[in-house]
């Protein structure tokens, strides 16, 4: 999660004062290291996954299931492995924001063979085993994108009891106790978001209408130590939040890619930014928060408010004053403009961004839409500093950079290579919700790295105006609307170096760019006649190149996951887990998810990963997962991460 700088955190006033330090510096730092790296070429293609896991303890006795707040001491064994042996290890372990969650990666990123998709699910199922060994007794290590019962009383393992009038989140629900100790980001982040809003966050989602829920739904907030703040903020008819944990205690799948040089990750950048709404969709797994059945699918507003430290002159609320911006979003969002020369004409929002930082840059030589990505970056004030931070080396350090950049959390990230470093230029995609198994894990990577080589080889362009891609993303987290909702697309993707079998020859110009609305279903697997769908554009891609039987195979369980998951004939998580709520004897057709009810649901999901239960309106009745036999012993050799077990 970002930049973790080691020293003693400031309080928000001491890092208030030097906030316009940071941006100054960062600022400096960015330019040295883009005049030292701009030039940069010949990069191989490398790409690593990140999944987050929670750890989950089960009281089969009493029928509960509550969050195990070991992080700290299971990432201590975990690292050990990396202290010892860093070149050898197989995998990486990184701190995450809750003290339940971890952070697995490979121990080395994977490159351009084709058979590297044969090792990407078995590298993912030696991290939850190697994770799994250090549970304890009934204590499971699980990939879910929210615990559904997350700041409800006593969802944690060891007890804890949140603090409303004291301490760094002040929460209703979210005790500070969950909040991830062996690092002080953490907490610093929580305090100072807060108090640099001058208020708690306030997250408000939907709640779920059935049969017997309230009418309207209204929390009594007293019960928990309500003040006259929460009750402000909480709307009626909606599940009400009101600290960090509960966006940055979800889990995710993240991916970065190495480009060859500059040029590609910008066009790589701008690319995949109209996939992040279509796959969030996809990947949705979030309907239940606070152990209430909400209206909505996925995490993404949830993380994007729980971040949100916009004072109320820069939400609008007040004229400025004390600020100098109205900012239109949070610091985690969607993306506020495109990088690459063919996205600047669909920038159709203006990029709110500081004017003088905007001409620093361009007179250091960095062109429009690079200075004026940065600039936008840099109308935030650094959240976390340390105090043996402050003073750098601008020539050969880059933490005030990093500071701000780590910190605007938005749905793709560009990332210059680090200083005195063998890394190229990268992009993360960022939207992707984490499924249930490793064999979902693994279809969602291999399908969104399949699409940048299909990109880059057909030179596709899939965008649309910026503005679009900010509709999409409402209607991206909506209930069911991998199968509801429509989104707007491009429909001619093709240039002049495109292949017949993504559609016609069409130089690009204005009179052959067109969006239309189509359905997920008809992006992914297409529509006769109007596009052609990333499916068959893959297998068109895969029948022009070399590919061993093995791969073949595993790659064609992959994308026909996502084809029958973009068709609604197999259900999303989130889909799924509103079905088994509400057909649980349990249930009351109230919104409410009881202590049993989470019990029975998560002990499900824990048989599905292991494989004991069968769920073929999620996985389908044919899905074979990757296991160690299943890797070539030459892949066994050449990338060592990929066995699951020796």
């Amino acid at each position: 999660m970002g930049l973790l700088s080691e020293g003693s955190p400031l309080s928000w006033e001491e890092t208030k004062k030097l906030a316009d330090h940071v941006r100054k510096h960062g600022v400096i730092q960015f330019i040295n290291l883009y005049k030292r790296l701009r030039d940069r070429q010949g990069d191989i293609l490398k790409w690593g996954d990140e999944v987050e896991y929670i750890m989950v303890k089960f009281d089969h006795e009493n029928k509960t299931a509550k969050v195990s707040l070991r992080a700290s001491e299971v990432l201590n064994t975990l690292n050990q492995k990396e202290k010892d042996d860093p070149t050898g290890v197989k995998s990486l372990w990184r701190p995450e924001y809750a003290a339940y969650m971890i952070e697995g990666t490979p121990g080395k990123p994977y490159g351009g063979m084709l058979a590297h998709f044969n090792v990407v699910e078995a590298n993912m199922k030696y991290r939850r085993e190697e994770a799994q060994q250090l549970m304890k007794k009934n204590e499971v290590v699980m990939t879910l994108t929210n615990f559904p019962r997350l700041g409800a009383p006593g969802f944690t393992d060891p007890p804890t009891k949140p603090t409303p009038h004291e301490g760094a989140s002040r929460s209703l629900f979210f005790p500070d106790d969950a909040i991830y100790d062996g690092h002080p980001r953490f907490a610093t982040l929580t305090r100072n978001i807060r108090e640099r809003r001058g208020s708690k966050v306030a997250i408000n989602l939907p709640i779920y209408r059935d049969k017997n829920t309230p009418q309207p739904f209204v929390e009594d907030l007293n019960q928990y130590g309500g003040d006259a703040q929460s009750a402000s903020a909480a709307l009626p008819d909606h599940v009400y939040m009101d600290a960090m944990g509960f966006g940055m205690g979800c889990c995710c799948l993240q991916l970065t890619f190495q480009a060859c040089n500059i040029d590609e990750a910008r066009r790589l950048y701008d690319q995949l930014t109209p996939l992040c709404p279509i796959m969030l969709a996809l990947t949705a797994a979030a309907p239940v928060f606070r152990g209430l059945v909400t209206d909505v699918d996925a995490r993404w507003n949830v993380i994007s408010g729980s971040v949100d430290c916009r004072t109320e002159e820069e939400r609008g609320l007040k004229p400025l004053k004390d600020n100098k911006f109205v900012i239109p979003k949070s610091r985690y969002d969607s993306i506020s403009s495109y990088l690459s020369p063919l996205g600047e004409k669909l920038n159709d929002i203006p990029v709110l961004h500081d004017g003088a930082i905007y001409q620093q840059l361009r007179d250091a030589g960095i062109d429009h839409l690079l200075a004026q990505h940065v600039a936008h970056l840099f109308i935030r004030d650094t959240v976390s500093l340390f105090s043996e931070k402050v003073h750098q080396d601008d020539e050969e350090d880059t933490d005030h950079f990093e500071n701000i950049q780590s910190t605007n959390w938005q749905t793709m990230r560009f990332k210059p290579p680090p200083p005195n470093s063998p890394i190229g230029w990268r992009v993360e995609f960022r939207p992707c919700e984490v499924q249930i198994t490793d064999f979902e894990n693994a279809a969602i990577v291999c399908f969104v790295v399949l699409l940048t080589r299909v990109i880059l080889s057909y030179q596709l362009n899939f965008l649309i105006p910026i503005s679009l891609v900010d509709e999409n993303m409402k209607r991206a987290q909506k209930n069911g609307a991998v199968t509801k909702e429509k989104f707007w697309f491009r429909k001619n993707i093709t240039t002049c170096v495109s292949p017949p079998a993504a559609t016609s020859c069409c130089k690009i110009s204005d009179d052959c760019t067109f969006y239309t609305q189509f359905t997920i279903d008809e992006i992914i697997n297409g529509k006769a006649g109007e596009f052609p769908g990333l499916v068959p554009l893959i297998n068109s891609y895969l029948s022009g190149m070399d590919v061993d039987a093995d791969t073949h195979c595993t790659v064609q369980q992959y994308l026909k996951l996502i084809q029958r998951r973009a068709s609604g004939e197999l259900l999303t998580t989130a889909g799924w887990v509103r079905d088994f709520v509400r057909a649980h004897p349990d249930y009351r057709q109230d919104s409410v998810v009881s202590e049993r009810i989470n019990y029975d649901l998560l002990w499900r999901i824990h048989g599905i990963q292991t494989g004991e239960v069968q769920c073929p309106e999620l996985l389908g009745t044919n899905a074979q997962s990757k296991t160690r036999e299943d890797i070539p012993s030459a892949m066994r050799k050449d990338f060592p991460g990929a066995s699951c077990s020796e």
